[in-house]
């Protein structure tokens, strides 16, 4: 069952390949969303998709190198019925 996440992750997730990280893992497990870096220094990702999939996808981007997510905020979003992609905002 498709579900839809937004996620709001802080600690040291900009300028580490974030971004980059979260495009490639929801490419691979099918994913579709967005992902854009906050003033505050924030990551923010909304992402729809089978719920044990955003959870493997959540586990690929803090595997990553440099990256060092000290919290994650999440919440239950509606679903975007006609979303198609995953991209990277701003």
């Amino acid at each position: 069952m498709k579900t839809r996440m937004q996620y709001i992750f802080t600690g040291c997730v900009q300028g580490v390949g974030f971004r980059y990280r979260a495009y490639h893992a929801a490419h691979l497990l099918g994913i579709t969303g967005w992902v854009r870096n906050e003033f505050d220094g924030s990551v923010t990702m909304q992402a729809q998709g089978e719920a044990r999939n955003l959870d493997a996808m959540i586990q690929m981007i803090e595997k990553g190198s440099y990256v060092a997510v000290d919290r994650v905020d999440s919440k239950k979003m509606p679903l975007y019925a006609d979303e198609n992609s995953f991209k990277i905002c701003g």
